[in-house]
C-alpha cells in the first residue's frame, strides 16, 4: 500500500463536495440534519458500495515516511497525522487528522511545519483545576485544527500517572481518576465546540513508554475500572468524543487494539459508547481477530506490518469471515460520529494562507490563561515572591530563559511563529527536535520590574555562582524536556541541573527555583533554596505568564495534579519494566508489568497506603494570601453525597483557592484510605468569601464488582474531609451515615 494504493483514489477523487452543498433530497436523506445521527448514519451505509465502507475504515499516514517509500497523499494535508478518503457522491467529506494535545501538531521534522498556537501541558492544564480553562483551550486549539483544514483530533489525552518517568505524562491529566476525567472531559468537549471529532486516548493502560509496542500489562477487572478504565469512562461522560483511540500495548495478553474485553465489553456494551474506535498509528495487529474484537478503523498505514482493513478486510467479508453487518457497524460509528458533530453541515476548508487567518493575539492569551493559573507554588521561604520592589539586581540562570520556554516533545509537538528559540537542539529525528516557544521568561519580566537582570546560560556553574552572589535575588530555570517514545531513567533533572542550583543556592540563598518539566521530579536542593515555582510546559505564552507570577502580577493558584515522590524506592516499580535499549522483538514482547502491585491505589492513594511521606503531595499549591475553611456541610444526595462549605480570603490579595474534598469509609474497605470526591476553586478578593458546592459521584463512593458490573456502596459512616491538599491536615471532617446501595455501572 504505497503510492500506487491511494493514487487510484487521488485520480477518481475530484475537488470535494462537502456535504453542506449537497440538497437533503429523497435521494440521500443522511443529508437532512433535522434526523437524529443515528437514523442519519443508518441511511448512509445502507446507500454505501462495499468499496466505500472499506475505504471509510482505512486511514492514511499523511506525511512522508522515507523509511517504507511512502509518499503523502495528494489530499492529505501536509505532514500531518493522517487522511481516510470521503465519499463525494455520497456528500461524506474527508477525515483530515491531525495531533493536537497541546495545539495543531507537525508530523516528523518538517520544512514548513503548521506554526500555531499551543496550550501548556496537559499536565498544566489540569494543574488549573479549573474545567472551564480547560474548556476553553480545546476551544482554542479546535478553532485552529478548523481554520488548518482539520476535521479530527488526536487529543484527550488522560492515562494515569502510574509511572512519574513516563515520556508522554505532560499530555495527560495527572494521576487521580475523577481529576483528569473531568480536566480532560472539558478539553474534549472545547475542541468538539468547532464542528470537529477529538479522540479520547490511549485506550487503555498505556501508563509507559518503554517497551510501549509490546509489554503487556496485568491488571484486573475490579482494579481497572476503579482506576484507568475509569479515568477514561468520566472523560467519556463528560466530552462525548466522537473518538477513542486505542493503544499500543497489550492488556491481559491481547493487544488493546484487538481486546474484546476492552473494546466490545466494556466500551461498546457496558458504557454505551456510540462513536468508534480508531488504531494507535501502528497498533493494528490483523485484520479479522482486530474487527471481531471492536476496532472500528486502522489508522496510519504504513505504520502497521500489513494493510489489514484494506483489501484484506474487503477479502474476509467476501468470504464471510467479518459479517458485513459487522463492517456496517463500523462505517455507521464513524458516521455517526461525524454527524453528531456537525462535520458534514459544517465542512472545513484548506487554508489560503500559512496563517489560515488565526487569531494568534487572541489565542496567545486563552494560552497564557491557561499558564498563570497552572504555576504552583511549592516554596516560598520569608516570601521571597513575589520579587519586593526594593530588589536592584536579579540573576537570571539557565533553561533558555533569555529567549524562550521548553515545550514537550513527539507527536503532540507544536511549532511557535517564527520556529524555535533555540534553533538546532535536540534529535535530529522523532521524538525531537527540541522547541522552545519564543516568549522569554526574562524579557517579559524586564517589563514588570525596575531591578537590573542579567543572565548566565549555567553551562560555567563557578560563573553561574559568581553572578548569583553578586546578585540581590537569584531564578534559576530548572529544565526537563520529555517526548513520547522514551521514559525518564530517574526523576533528576537532566545535565547536571541539580548541582548547578546547588551551587548557585550556596552563592545566594535567596534562589529561585523555576521548573519546566513534563512531570514529578525531585529536588535534591529544596531546603537550600529561598522558593520554588513549578511551571510544566507553559505554552506560547509561558514567559509572560512566569514573569506575572514572579513579580506579583498574578497570584498562583495551581495544585499539583500528581504527587512528587522523594525518591524512586516510593513508587510500586523502582525499577521500570521493560527495557529501552534493546530493538530485538523477542525480549521485547515478553516483557510484562504488573499493575495488579497497585490496583487502583494510584498515585496519593498509594502513598497513602503505604504511608510514604512524598516531596509534595498531591493538590499541594501555596498562594501569595492566605485561606480559610469553614461551614462543612454533607448530607446523602440521590445515589451520592451533596458538600457544601465557605472559604475566605484571610490575606491581603486577591486570590483563587482550590476547596478539595475527600472521603473515606470509616470502616475501612477501599484500595486506599481515601479519594478524591471533588472539589471548588473560587477565585476571592481580600478579605472576601465565597460558598463552595460538591457532588461526590456513587461511584467514588463505591467498590466495583465485576460478577454484577454494580458498585456497590457499603451501609455505614463515611467521613468528608476539606482540605488544600491530599497530604494536608484537615481543615474540617464531617461523618455521614449512608445505607446500602447498588449502582450500575455508568453509577446509576
Amino acid at each position: 500500500m504505497k503510492k500506487r494504493l491511494w493514487l487510484s483514489l487521488a485520480l477518481a477523487y475530484p475537488l470535494m463536495l462537502t456535504g453542506a452543498a449537497h440538497a437533503a433530497d429523497a435521494n440521500q436523506p443522511w443529508l437532512n440534519p433535522a434526523q437524529s445521527p443515528e437514523a442519519r448514519a443508518d441511511q448512509l451505509v445502507k446507500a454505501m458500495t462495499l468499496d466505500e465502507k472499506i475505504q471509510t475504515v482505512f486511514a492514511y499516514f499523511s506525511t512522508e515516511f522515507s523509511p517504507k517509500k511512502y509518499e503523502q497523499p495528494k489530499d492529505g494535508r501536509p505532514d500531518s497525522a493522517g487522511w481516510v478518503p470521503g465519499v463525494p457522491r455520497l456528500g461524506l467529506p474527508s477525515q483530515w487528522q491531525s495531533d493536537a494535545g497541546v495545539g495543531v501538531a507537525t508530523q516528523a521534522v518538517s520544512k514548513k511545519p503548521y506554526e500555531r498556537t499551543s496550550l501548556p501541558s496537559g499536565l498544566a492544564t489540569t494543574a488549573t483545576w479549573n474545567p472551564k480553562l480547560a474548556f476553553a483551550g480545546g476551544a482554542m486549539i479546535g478553532s485552529e485544527a478548523r481554520s488548518t483544514g482539520f476535521n479530527v483530533l488526536l487529543a484527550g489525552g488522560v492515562n494515569l500517572m502510574r509511572e512519574p518517568r513516563n515520556g508522554r505524562n505532560f499530555e495527560y491529566g495527572g494521576e487521580d481518576p475523577l481529576l483528569a476525567g473531568i480536566m480532560v472531559g472539558e478539553q474534549i468537549r472545547g475542541i468538539q465546540s468547532n464542528h470537529i471529532i477529538s479522540t479520547v486516548k490511549h485506550y487503555a493502560f498505556n501508563d509507559q513508554e518503554t517497551n510501549r509496542n509490546h509489554v503487556n500489562v496485568k491488571i484486573e477487572d475490579k482494579a481497572g475500572r476503579m482506576s484507568d478504565l475509569l479515568a477514561l469512562q468520566f472523560a467519556i461522560e463528560r466530552g462525548n468524543p466522537g473518538s477513542v483511540m486505542c493503544a499500543y500495548n497489550r492488556v491481559n495478553g491481547d493487544y488493546a487494539c484487538e481486546s474484546d474485553y476492552l473494546l466490545n465489553e466494556v466500551l461498546k456494551q457496558d458504557w454505551k459508547f456510540k462513536g468508534y474506535v480508531m488504531s494507535d498509528w501502528g497498533a493494528t495487529h490483523s485484520t479479522i481477530p482486530a474487527a471481531l474484537r471492536g476496532l472500528d478503523q486502522q489508522s496510519g498505514f504504513p505504520f502497521d506490518k500489513s494493510d489489514y482493513f484494506n483489501a484484506p478486510l474487503k477479502e474476509a467479508v467476501v468470504n464471510r469471515h467479518v459479517p458485513e453487518a459487522r463492517l456496517d457497524d463500523m462505517v455507521k460509528r464513524i458516521t455517526w460520529a461525524m454527524f453528531a458533530n456537525g462535520v458534514v453541515e459544517h465542512p472545513v476548508a484548506t487554508p489560503t494562507s500559512a496563517d489560515a487567518g488565526i487569531d494568534f493575539d487572541a489565542h496567545g492569551k486563552v494560552a497564557q490563561a491557561d499558564a498563570e493559573e497552572a504555576i504552583v507554588l511549592l516554596k516560598n521561604h520569608n516570601n521571597l515572591l513575589p520579587l519586593a520592589a526594593g530588589v536592584r539586581s536579579v540573576a537570571i540562570i539557565g533553561g533558555h530563559a533569555n529567549v524562550g520556554v521548553l515545550s514537550g516533545g513527539g507527536s503532540a509537538q507544536v511549532y511557535p511563529k517564527g520556529g524555535s528559540a533555540v534553533p538546532n537542539e535536540g534529535p535530529t529525528s522523532f521524538p525531537g527536535p527540541i522547541v522552545y516557544h519564543r516568549s522569554s521568561p526574562m524579557g517579559e519580566l524586564a517589563k514588570l520590574t525596575k531591578a537590573k537582570l542579567s543572565y548566565n546560560d549555567g553551562k560555567d556553574v563557578a560563573a553561574a555562582a559568581k553572578l548569583a552572589a553578586g546578585s540581590d535575588v537569584v531564578i534559576v530555570f530548572g529544565t526537563q524536556w520529555m517526548a513520547e517514545s522514551f521514559d525518564s531513567d530517574d526523576l533528576n533533572l537532566p545535565n547536571k541541573q541539580d548541582e548547578l542550583i546547588a551551587a548557585v543556592a550556596k552563592a545566594n540563598p535567596k534562589t529561585v527555583v523555576v521548573l519546566q518539566t513534563g512531570g514529578p521530579v525531585v529536588m535534591p536542593w529544596l531546603n537550600n533554596v529561598g522558593a520554588v515555582l513549578e511551571a510544566w510546559y507553559p505554552g506560547t505564552n509561558g514567559g509572560a505568564a512566569i514573569a506575572r507570577v514572579l513579580a506579583g502580577e498574578v497570584n498562583p493558584s495551581g495544585r499539583l495534579p500528581a504527587t512528587f515522590p522523594a525518591s524512586l524506592a516510593q513508587l510500586p516499580r523502582p525499577k521500570l519494566d521493560g527495557d529501552a535499549k534493546t530493538k530485538d522483538e523477542n525480549i521485547i514482547e515478553k516483557v510484562t508489568t504488573d499493575y495488579n502491585i497497585e490496583g487502583a491505589a494510584v498515585g496519593y492513594k498509594w502513598f497513602d497506603l503505604k504511608g510514604h511521606k512524598p516531596l509534595f503531595p498531591f493538590g499541594y499549591g501555596l498562594s501569595y494570601t492566605s485561606f480559610a475553611y469553614e461551614g462543612l456541610s454533607a448530607q446523602p444526595a440521590g445515589n451520592g453525597i451533596a458538600v457544601t462549605f465557605n472559604i475566605k480570603n484571610t490575606g491581603k490579595r486577591d486570590g483563587k483557592a482550590v476547596g478539595q474534598v475527600y472521603v473515606s469509609p470509616v470502616s475501612g474497605g477501599w484500595e486506599a484510605p481515601k479519594r478524591l470526591g471533588g472539589w471548588d476553586k473560587l477565585e476571592l478578593k481580600a478579605g472576601a468569601s465565597g460558598k463552595a458546592t460538591v457532588q461526590i459521584d456513587p461511584r467514588l463512593l463505591g467498590v466495583y464488582d465485576s460478577a454484577s458490573k454494580t458498585w456497590k456502596i457499603a451501609a455505614g459512616e463515611y467521613l468528608v474531609t476539606l482540605a488544600d491538599s491530599a497530604g494536608a491536615k484537615p481543615a474540617a471532617s464531617v461523618k455521614v451515615k449512608l445505607d446500602a446501595k447498588t449502582v450500575d455501572v455508568n453509577g446509576r
